[in-house]
């Protein structure tokens, strides 16, 4: 089967970063299924991966890849939620290689049904990005239990970006919060404010001001997506005393102390962890895919894929890393078919 890997991590500017290759179809056992894969997009995951992560031992590539849609192929002794037939669209395991393969094996718990109004490249948009928001504020943040005189708001750092323009849609559709997105740029600010976020705020300016300026009050919830260290102190002086706060990057710079005098509780949120540590409630991650499935078919939720960058191949995969890695990003970059 045709594949995308490289044997040596590296910068995506070098020639082996990422290569076509050829490898053996795998075989589903226990509750795993064989997904034929139709389209992926690219996450920050995939070039922190590829820059720092080499194949396992014994093992001559590595193939990446988190976010996918496609049909089952086959399935193993131990399924039975998905049939051979059946549209499907998951994240995966970050401890197994990835869906930049023709086909892919994923456990079928923390798999779900494609949202039938979706064609395969706007849904493989969607999984990882889904599953980290709702994680995080159902989770973590437990966003239905009120803060004792905060503002029922949540305060989404980095609201342009994968994970953010989602998260805008899922608060919306599944919470009564007020969402207050951050983005800097006239383009980005247009597209969070087209995802239904109720304020906008510039992070390239202190947040705390901006935040103070909507006289709403201090937001009861933060959830940061990006350059956390970068607005840490701000964090700490808008949230409301025992507010709780949840990132998913990786400070350089964390002094969790700014927080103890407001007695914040601070979260980190992974999506990988429940296949990381085959959690007994893994399979909650179906299920919610499942549930915004529903979301998406009902009109509630969108797409986020913003860049179709055509086939899935190495070529192609080069482009989207390198452009995921500026930094600039909008929405998410989509692949679709193996070419």
């Amino acid at each position: 089967m045709k594949a995308v890997g490289y044997n040596t991590p590296s910068p995506i500017t070098a020639s082996g970063s990422l290569v076509d290759i050829d490898l053996p179809k795998p075989s589903p056992q226990g509750h795993d299924i064989l997904v034929e894969v139709k389209a992926v997009s690219v996450n920050p995951v995939d070039y922190k991966i590829r820059r720092s992560t080499p194949p396992a031992a014994g093992a001559q590539w590595k193939v990446i890849g988190w976010d996918a849609a496609g049909v089952v192929s086959d399935v193993g002794p131990d399924v039975t939620k998905f049939k051979v037939g059946d549209d499907v669209w998951y994240a995966g395991s970050i401890t197994r290689p990835g869906a930049n393969a023709e086909f892919h094996l994923v456990d079928e718990r923390i798999v779900g049904h494609k949202p039938v109004k979706l064609g395969w490249a706007d849904a493989a948009a969607l999984p990882l990005t889904s599953l980290t928001a709702w994680e995080a504020f159902f989770d973590r943040l437990d966003v239905k239990r009120p803060v004792p005189g905060a503002a029922p708001a949540i305060l989404i750092i980095g609201g342009a970006g994968g994970v953010g323009s989602i998260a805008i849609q899922i608060a919306r559709q599944f919470t009564d919060l007020t969402v207050i997105a951050t983005a800097s740029r006239p383009e980005t600010q247009d597209f969070v404010r087209s995802l239904g976020a109720h304020h906008v705020v510039n992070h390239s300016k202190p947040l705390a001001l901006e935040v103070a300026a909507l006289g709403i009050g201090a937001p009861a919830f933060v959830f940061s997506t990006t350059q956390t260290d970068k607005h840490v102190g701000e964090i700490a002086e808008l949230i409301a005393p025992q507010g709780r706060f949840c990132l998913i990057d990786d400070p350089s710079n964390f002094d969790v102390m700014l927080f103890k005098r407001k007695a914040v509780s601070i979260h980190h949120e992974l999506m990988f962890t429940r296949a990381i540590y085959g959690t007994p409630d893994m399979a909650e991650q179906g299920r919610i895919l499942d549930e915004v499935s529903r979301a998406v078919d009902e009109g509630g939720i969108r797409t986020t894929a913003t860049n179709h960058l055509g086939v899935i191949n190495a070529e192609n995969l080069k482009k989207a890393h390198a452009q995921l890695e500026s930094g600039t990003t909008i929405g998410k970059v989509v692949l679709e078919a193996f070419g």
